[in-house]
């Protein structure tokens, strides 16, 4: 033990460092998503080829050895919405959301304001909330308003009368960029089955960005946010604003820890 000390480098130390918070980061993103199971899965066949070596089982090691040939293509497709969000956070350099100014919370309390009214007359709603990770294209393909945050003006976007109603409103800061906006929609089978166009679409948005998307079913009147691929259900107005005031009030690290 002394000897492999006294062989290390400074470069060394420096290189096993930035490997183990690179290593942290991976794990933070990945953390309750479906690239947590898939990871796992790659656990099981780096395991799975280890024996077949050891047990000089031939034709199962030739058939993990040759998808390990792939195996940086497969990870890359499969990991495809934690990849663009991890380079994402690579190049943030805000350190509280969009929202935190005065102006920006009296938007926040309209969106709150305007997603109760639509609850309690169960009117579908899907609401993205723009944070660090621009939603430019999908605000290209929407109808422009970039127009202010109001109640009024997203209950009229909503009404089931409005041709723009079955789409996404997006918000950047204080301003309502676009309705009608069409997000990616999450197709994995393991989601509730309770789940509409909607809230899949909020979890697609949000597993392929930092976004925040406020849901109301047209089904149950329930209310529910999304963050990270991950939906939560707030039906009263004081825990949704809670909810809402801490994701852009907060630093996104303590969020997300």
């Amino acid at each position: 033990m002394l000897e492999i000390l006294e062989q290390l480098r400074w470069q060394d130390a420096v290189d096993i460092v930035l490997v183990s918070i690179i290593i942290y980061r991976i794990l933070l993103i990945i953390k309750g998503t479906k690239a947590a199971k898939m990871l796992m899965g790659l656990l099981v066949l780096l395991i799975v080829s280890f024996f077949s070596k050891y047990l000089e089982l031939y034709t199962l090691d030739w058939m993990i050895s040759s998808f390990w040939g792939q195996v940086v293509i497969a990870v890359i497709v499969l990991f495809q919405p934690e990849i663009r969000r991890a380079l994402a956070q690579m190049g943030e350099t805000s350190i509280l959301q969009s929202l935190t100014s005065a102006e920006g919370l009296k938007s926040l309390e309209e969106i709150i304001r305007a997603t109760i009214s639509l609850a309690n007359k169960k009117v579908g709603a899907l609401i993205v909330i723009e944070r660090d990770v621009s939603l430019k294209d999908y605000i290209e393909i929407g109808v422009s308003l970039d127009s202010r945050v109001s109640k009024e003006l997203l209950l009229s976007v909503f009404h089931p009368t409005s041709p723009i109603h079955d789409g996404a409103v997006v918000i950047k800061g204080n301003r309502i960029m676009a309705a009608g906006c069409f997000l990616p929609i999450a197709l994995e089978a393991d989601l509730s089955k309770s789940y509409g166009t909607r809230h899949r679409a909020a979890i697609g948005i949000t597993e392929e960005t930092d976004a925040v998307a406020v849901v109301v079913s047209e089904e149950t009147g329930n209310i529910s946010v999304g963050v990270d691929g991950r939906l939560e259900t707030y039906n009263d107005i004081s825990s949704l604003r809670d909810k809402l005031t801490d994701l852009f009030t907060k630093p996104k690290k303590e969020n997300s820890s």
